[in-house]
């Protein structure tokens, strides 16, 4: 990876008014609904910014969206990019990388998740609160990666404290369910199979996706302090497990959007 690229990119959507966020946020599958809350927006598709990666899933739309939510700053990303689609690590985590270097100093962090831990159900939320990165790489094994930042990463403490805390009072506020737990990554596309899921929760996780940690792992590359939820949209429960249903997982995601939105949204207004 080349620091020119990276200046490039930036210098691109600088240009185009991306002007200092305070915020970063990236949307994960089935969740895109928070950029209808931006102030005064300003829109980059990723085919446009200068060595940005391209969105190649169907329901993620591929662009930066620039602009305010309760007067802070923001820069969301609709649409991120995956292993499954053929990406490596440093092409998922570049667009983490672009907005620190607009200047972001805190990141949000969406997905979509299925619950390993059988006593949280589809449409229930879950704080991150540790990972287990099973996607067989890193977003550091690079050969220059000492001039981004030292080569090892503390990951003792990967999610914030602070943030974490504050989501946790906000959602006991609004009436919001949140769960707390681990969140497992793994490579995909395909779902798991029972035996999968079995060995996930041996491992001590509560929940399943393939996105998320190499960004993390990223963040805390860069110093930047992080919050992440998932919203779990299947029960992975190997004694009774259903074919999966993609449109299904979409709308279950879909449907608990408003309260995940919410739970940013004031925790914007609260930093």
């Amino acid at each position: 990876m080349k620091k020119k690229q990276l200046e490039e990119s930036v210098d691109h959507l600088k240009s185009k008014g991306f002007d200092n966020p305070e915020i970063g946020i990236v949307l994960g599958t089935g969740l895109g609904k928070l950029v209808d809350e931006i102030q005064n927006p300003i829109v980059a598709h990723y085919n446009h910014i200068p060595f940005f990666p391209l969105a190649t899933v169907e329901f993620h739309t591929g662009k930066l969206v620039y602009g305010s939510i309760e007067g802070k700053k923001v820069v969301v990303m609709q649409g991120r990019f995956h292993l499954y689609e053929g990406y490596d690590f440093l092409d998922i985590t570049y667009p983490i990388r672009v907005m620190h270097m607009l200047g972001i100093k805190k990141l949000f962090i969406s997905n979509a998740a299925g619950a390993i831990n059988l006593d949280y159900k589809k449409g229930d939320m879950m704080l991150i609160s540790d990972h287990i990165n099973l996607q067989g790489g890193s977003p550091l094994a690079f050969k220059n990666v000492s001039v981004f930042g030292q080569r090892f990463v503390d990951m003792s403490e990967p999610y914030d404290k602070e943030m974490s805390n504050k989501l946790i009072d906000i959602a006991k506020d609004h009436g919001i369910s949140l769960k707390s737990g681990v969140y497992a990554s793994v490579v995909g596309p395909q779902l798991e199979t029972k035996a999968e899921y079995r060995m996930l929760k041996i491992l001590g996780a509560d929940a399943v996706g393939m996105s998320t940690v190499p960004e993390v792992i990223v963040a805390n590359h860069l110093d930047l302090p992080i919050v992440a939820v998932s919203v779990l949209t299947d029960e992975c429960d190997p004694d009774n497990l259903e074919p999966v249903n993609i449109e299904e997982i979409i709308a279950i995601a879909e449907e608990t959007e408003p309260k995940m939105v919410k739970l940013f949204r004031e925790l914007i207004k609260d930093l």
